[in-house]
């Protein structure tokens, strides 16, 4: 059965709510996955964020020369320190930052950048060693060798896609577009009694299958305690407020995913990067508050990042696809430093930042420090990154 046949068939029986990656086969208990209280939100920013428009080095006169018709002025720029400053929109990440709770990590990348959407995202969600193509990603591999017995929601993406970065050989994750709508019909109306058709039988299969998970997620909503925080009303905001309560309910999962898109900023950047970083501050800073109120903070870590920044000169208009751009890690006890160089934009590749910092030294510095996994057990060689946490 291919992907789209397979998407197709299983959102019959979730009625659209639900979209479940396609190597799914069935569940066990959650009950198993015992690693203590630590989890990690991932926010993927989609299109190729600008990150040189993000954290600004404001103090370079180059980025005023080679981006005359986009540079933020040094009046509008929030939180300066050693040459670095916040796009005005990200108040709300200066503040944390100010608070010691947000890490810059700068110019993230990895060898022979390809600025292909696709491909990029592909790399940053299976981390392979060369470039290589894999079948899953570098959370689900992860989640294969951590959990003892398939876990219906070690891993929760709350999307209306999958998301390879936790596709695995084992069914340890699911994507959830609305965890309220979640809700599936009782195990006994969907039997497990084989036919001569075996699509019919997969996705048989895969019906009774999200009962499990399904029962957990409304389990941890019930007891999920009420918020005094008020979330703004867009998309992300929305997913952030979902994976706040599954945490604060004790869905106990350790990874949990979301995305931003429209950050392919070749027109009208501006105007369109203000109104996305807007809707990015608010949406994390909401959820940042919200876990700070309710005592979670030190355990749940928030990575922010792009599959690439955009390239130093602008276009006239925007900019095209770049390479390095800055991560931002929150909460989770991080130390709250600028890791890195500022941005060398005297020394370019091609029009293009050089990376410094390896993502997959991220990921290991992660996986070591708040998951307390060795990195290499799934083919990320690179050292963990020193001073994050």
């Amino acid at each position: 059965m291919n992907r789209r046949n397979f998407l197709a068939l299983t959102g019959t029986f979730t009625g659209g709510s639900l979209l479940l990656p396609d190597f799914l086969y069935s569940f066990g208990s959650q009950n198993n996955l015992v690693l203590g209280e630590q989890s990690v939100v991932f926010v993927q920013l989609n299109g190729g964020n600008d990150g040189l428009n993000t954290f600004i080095p404001f103090e370079d006169a180059l980025y005023y020369d080679l981006r005359p018709k986009i540079a933020l002025s040094k009046t509008e720029i929030l939180n300066s320190s050693k040459g670095m400053a916040f796009h005005p929109s990200l108040k709300g990440f200066a503040s944390m930052q100010q608070s010691g709770d947000l890490s810059v990590i700068q110019n993230v990348g990895y060898p022979n950048p390809v600025r292909s959407h696709f491909r990029s995202q592909e790399i940053w969600q299976t981390a392979p060693t060369n470039q290589e193509y894999l079948s899953d990603g570098w959370l689900g591999r992860y989640l294969d060798l951590q959990c003892k017995e398939h876990q219906p929601t070690a891993g929760i993406n709350i999307d209306n896609i999958d998301n390879l970065a936790l596709k695995g050989e084992e069914p340890n994750s699911i994507t959830v577009k609305d965890p309220n709508r979640f809700k599936t019909k009782s195990k006994a109306e969907n039997d497990d009694q084989l036919s001569n058709n075996p699509q019919l039988d997969f996705v048989r299969k895969v019906a009774n299958s999200i009962v499990e998970g399904s029962d957990e997620i409304q389990k941890a909503l019930v007891k999920s305690a009420a918020s005094d925080v008020v979330y703004p009303k867009t998309g992300l905001a929305k997913n952030l407020e979902w994976i706040s309560k599954l945490i604060k309910g004790n869905l106990n999962s350790k990874v949990y995913y979301t995305s931003l898109g429209g950050f392919d900023t070749h027109d009208n950047q501006l105007a369109i990067h203000k109104n996305k970083l807007t809707e990015l501050n608010d949406a994390v800073y909401s959820f940042y508050e919200d876990l700070k109120k309710s005592q979670q903070l030190q355990n749940v870590t928030i990575v922010v990042f792009s599959e690439f920044g955009r390239r130093v000169k602008d276009n006239g208009r925007g900019t095209d696809h770049g390479t390095a751009a800055p991560m931002f890690v929150i909460g989770g006890n991080n130390r709250g430093k600028i890791i890195g160089n500022n941005p060398n934009l005297s020394d370019l590749d091609n029009g293009d930042l050089k990376h410094q910092i390896d993502f997959r030294s991220v990921y290991a510095s992660i996986l070591k420090n708040k998951l307390n996994f060795d990195s290499s057990k799934i083919g990320i060689q690179d050292k963990a990154l020193e001073g994050l946490f």
